[in-house]
Formats: structure tokens, C-alpha cells, sequence
């Protein structure tokens, strides 16, 4: 539901990015007595994002920016009474790793191109973060299958990319997520 990266455009710079809408990855799920349970999810997601400055007559410069981020969410869980329809609540933390970045920075000046590629780009600051996450969701139990819906926040505590020269890519510390689990 939400960007990875927030971009922005001033003077000469232009920003954009992209953050795939789709998170993959398994969960595993202890339940324990009284409705209560423990999560465990590896989750996936791509992103990226990228810039151009056009400096002066002449003179331009690409970056783009592809990166992936798995995330290990664990999570307290509190499922509420039902047969076949049963609310529940969740609460816990999450470590977020970045992985996979790859920025290509492409120079051209006077029709001449030059590109260059670099793991490490300069607005990265964290390449693990960690975080508060809750949420709400149904488990709805079909047959043998258990699909949960949820909705989840989740708050990081530090940003992972942080663009201090012109403050156009800046990673968001909130998450907002819609996530649909299968389980048996």
C-alpha cells in the first residue's frame, strides 16, 4: 500500500520511483493455547528508483537505482473466538535487509556517455533496519486452507536511504501493507 522510497524534483533534478505491489514469501505459525500464537514470515519485495540532472547545457546525468528488501517479520498473536471466521491481532518486530542494490550511473557530457555501477550509492545509510509492526486481519478456515487477510504497519526505526545532498530519495519509516496468507 505504500513506497519503499518517497521522490521529489527540484530545479535541474528529477526523481521517480517504483516499488513493486506485491510481497512474496512464506510464514510458518505456532498456535498455542487460548488463542494465542506466534508468527514467523520471510517476505520479499522489489523496488527502485532513479534520477536525472540535466547541470548544464550539455550535460546529463541518469542513476537508476534496482534494489530488492526481505523482511523478517516476528509476531505475538491473538486469535479471537470463531468456527470458521476468527479476527485476530498481531504485534511484534521486524528486521528489514536490503539486498540485491545495484545503481548504474550513466555521465553524458558533450554527446559523450560514460556508465559506471556501483552497490553502494551514496544516499544508502542502512542496510539493516528494524522495526514495530501490528496489525488485524480474518483467518478464514476453507476446508483444509486457512487464508488470513490482514492489514499491517509496521515503523522503522531508522530510513534505509537518506539523500542528504539534494533530498530527493528518502526512504519512508512507515509501511503500510495488505497482505493475504495461505496456510493448512
Amino acid at each position: 500500500m505504500s513506497d519503499v522510497v518517497d521522490a521529489a524534483s527540484s530545479g535541474h533534478f528529477t526523481a521517480s520511483t517504483y516499488t513493486n505491489r506485491y510481497i512474496v514469501g512464506p510464514t510458518v505459525e505456532l498456535r498455542l493455547p487460548f488463542g494465542l500464537g506466534i508468527e514467523a514470515d520471510f517476505l520479499y519485495r522489489h523496488f527502485g528508483y532513479g534520477s536525472t540532472n540535466v547541470a548544464t547545457v550539455g550535460t546529463t546525468v541518469i542513476t537508476d537505482t534496482s534494489s530488492g528488501a526481505w523482511e523478517f517479520p516476528l509476531l505475538a498473536k491473538y486469535h479471537f473466538k470463531g468456527k470458521i471466521v476468527r479476527p485476530y491481532i498481531d504485534a511484534g518486530v521486524s528486521w528489514d535487509k536490503i539486498s540485491g542494490l545495484t545503481q548504474s550511473v550513466k555521465s553524458i557530457v558533450n554527446n559523450v556517455t560514460t556508465v559506471s555501477t556501483t552497490s553502494d550509492p551514496f544516499e544508502l545509510k542502512q542496510g539493516v533496519t528494524r522495526g514495530f509492526v501490528m496489525g488485524a486481519g480474518l483467518d478464514l478456515k476453507i476446508l483444509l486452507i486457512h487464508v488470513s487477510p490482514e492489514l499491517r504497519y509496521t515503523r522503522w526505526g531508522a530510513s534505509h536511504f537518506v539523500d542528504s545532498a539534494n533530498n530527493l530519495v528518502n526512504s519512508k519509516q512507515n509501511q503500510a501493507e495488505f497482505l493475504v496468507g495461505f496456510t493448512f
